[in-house]
């Protein structure tokens, strides 16, 4: 499984107030999307999320998200190492995403940009 990168998930009260903050601070433009009544916004290594209290309080229990070249092999290597693939593979607007628990109860999000 070869790890790409991560991005560190931040859940804000006002994404309006927060975006130029982080487009400063990445020197680069927002990517926003909306997912499941969740307000996003992709800054660098960023992703800012705003919504109703009830979905980020699950978002808010992911660490980080890790950016992976096959979700598919990811799952494989994860299962093989004793994690607990909690949710997926699935499709999401970019790609395929997994959530997995490892085995010291850390809960990390993994995608993929391939075709769904």
């Amino acid at each position: 499984m070869d790890i790409l990168g991560a991005t560190l998930r931040v859940c804000v009260d006002d994404l309006e107030a927060a975006v130029p903050f982080y487009e400063r601070l990445a020197g680069t433009p927002a990517l926003r999307f909306e997912r499941a009544g969740v307000q996003v916004a992709a800054v660098g290594c960023f992703l800012l999320m705003s919504g109703p209290e009830a979905e980020l309080e699950v978002l808010r229990k992911v660490t980080a998200t890790i950016a992976v070249t096959d979700v598919d092999e990811a799952y494989k290597t994860l299962t093989e190492l004793g994690a607990d693939v909690v949710a997926g593979p699935v499709a999401t607007p970019v790609g395929r995403n997994l959530i997995a628990r490892h085995p010291d109860g850390s809960v990390y999000e993994y995608v993929d940009r391939r075709g769904a």
